[in-house]
């Protein structure tokens, strides 16, 4: 018999025992420091990125910190979140590609440090299009590198607040 790949609806699916809370040890607190984190489930992570409202923009960072907040440690693992983040945007591509209406809106999650992700479906121009069509304004130019730090504040100003901003 064949091996047969698993879905992405299945990744997301397999929970895999998370969500787990463990100490950060080792050669990880040259990086974290001491505290505790988690690893998420798959399905947290989709579940919060389906939260983000339309017209709005979550990052990866606004992601962590909520769940992070959520099991109430220091630190949200940022490799399994970004794997998660992966999974369900491809699991959301399977979704509407099979005819479904409601999917995870993918497109409006962004990396932590605010620019489009090349390794969701379609790459960065299918995000920009998508988040294109739910804004006013040209996606070029919420998202474009300031210049300058007079740039970067003008650019703050356009942007909308992010969805788990205050």
């Amino acid at each position: 018999m064949a091996y047969q790949r698993k879905t992405w609806r299945e990744k997301l699916a397999d929970d895999k025992g998370l969500p787990k809370i463990g100490k950060v040890e080792g050669k990880m607190t040259l990086r974290w420091g001491r505290g505790t984190m988690v690893i998420p489930a798959p399905r947290e992570v989709d579940a919060l990125i389906r939260k983000i409202p339309k017209g709005r923009t979550a990052t990866i960072k606004d992601l962590r910190a909520k769940l992070a907040a959520k099991h109430g440690v220091d630190i949200c693992c940022p490799i399994t979140t970004g794997i998660f983040a992966w999974i369900a945007a491809h699991a959301a591509a399977e979704d509407e590609a099979d005819g479904k209406k409601r999917i995870t809106p993918w497109w409006r999650l962004l990396k932590s440090d605010g620019k489009l992700n090349p390794k969701y479906p379609g790459g960065v121009e299918e995000q920009a299009r998508r988040l294109a069509a739910e804004r006013s304004m040209p996606v070029a130019k919420t998202l474009a590198s300031p210049k300058s730090p007079k740039d970067t504040a003008a650019r703050r100003s356009r942007l909308p607040r992010t969805a788990f901003s205050p």
